[in-house]
């Protein structure tokens, strides 16, 4: 199907792309099932869509379609009677038509604008009869339609956030900044700060690590449980209480940026086998404090 396209594609594109209304998609049966989710998949991609049952059309849904809108109508012998109507309405009023159709010589492939012909195909169904392969690359060309117009619409990250605020993919489209906890809860202590009291500060806070800020407020370095059990096995355990918390920190902590999405965040975490991360300003100071219980709660972890 793949190598079948050509110019066709692109024509299809730019109809729909044209469109200043909605992009109605329909189809009867199971082709009708498809089109349902393929104007759900444009809706939710930037490309405002929506399904109009054929029958319906018929009988006043016809009204839902207007000049501005453009028409993607599914069918895979292009011969389906109840989209006559349908089909006759985008010629009255000039409305762009596209049709996914099995058959080129079709009524419906010929009254077209546009029409995207699938290749021939044998049903998966071992009678020839019931629509498997047929609708499988019926749904994969309005997919393909769908991506190219979320493309060329330039439909990013932050567009998915807003039409997916739901769910595990809202989740993890939500940036740090809606997540982390505040300035207030970052455990910080200075580099000349003794042990004794870092391990204070630790324990105060719950992300079970202590951040180690310069004079100019910048984080220079981190103390976590991995770093006192690697100076307590250095045969220092009896100087660690008063040794300076400069001095048991790894420098060069891993951070995050506050507009940075959840899901990179976890990304960083798996990848570093950490459990918390630090979110810090342009000037590396830190602003928050993200750890990977929050990710769970958010059901993304």
């Amino acid at each position: 199907m793949a190598e079948g396209l050509d110019a066709s594609f692109d024509r299809a594109v730019l109809l729909l792309a044209g469109a200043t209304g909605r992009v109605v998609v329909s189809g009867m049966g199971k082709s009708g099932h498809v089109a349902r989710k393929i104007a759900a998949t444009m809706a939710s991609t930037g490309t405002p869509a929506q399904f109009v049952h054929p029958g319906e059309a018929s009988h006043g849904d016809l009204g839902m379609i207007v000049r501005g809108d453009a028409v993607l109508a599914i069918s895979n012998s292009g011969e389906t009677v109840e989209l006559g109507d349908l089909v006759a309405h985008t010629r009255r009023f000039g409305i762009p038509l596209v049709a996914i159709v099995g058959r080129p010589d079709s009524t419906i492939g010929r009254d077209a604008d546009v029409a995207l012909v699938l290749p021939p195909a044998e049903e998966a169904c071992p009678n020839g009869l019931a629509p498997t392969t047929s609708t499988t690359m019926q749904m994969a060309m309005g997919d393909a339609l769908a991506v190219a117009l979320l493309t060329r619409h330039g439909f990013g990250p932050e567009d998915f956030r807003v039409f997916h605020p739901g769910g595990k993919l809202g989740a993890r489209l939500q940036r740090v900044s809606d997540v982390m906890h505040g300035p207030e809860e970052v455990p910080l202590a200075p580099p000349s700060l003794p042990m004794a009291e870092g391990l204070v500060a630790m324990t105060a806070k719950r992300f079970g690590c202590l951040g180690i800020q310069d004079a100019d407020g910048k984080l220079i370095g981190v103390i976590t449980d991995g770093d006192l059990r690697r100076a307590l096995r250095s045969g220092a355990s009896a100087s660690l209480l008063t040794r300076p918390a400069g001095e048991i920190m790894t420098a060069q902590p891993r951070t995050i940026r506050p507009e940075t999405l959840v899901a990179e965040a976890l990304r960083l975490m798996n990848e570093g086998s950490i459990t918390a991360l630090f979110v810090v300003d342009g000037a590396q100071r830190p602003i928050g404090m993200l750890h990977i219980h929050d990710l769970l709660r958010l059901g993304v972890a």
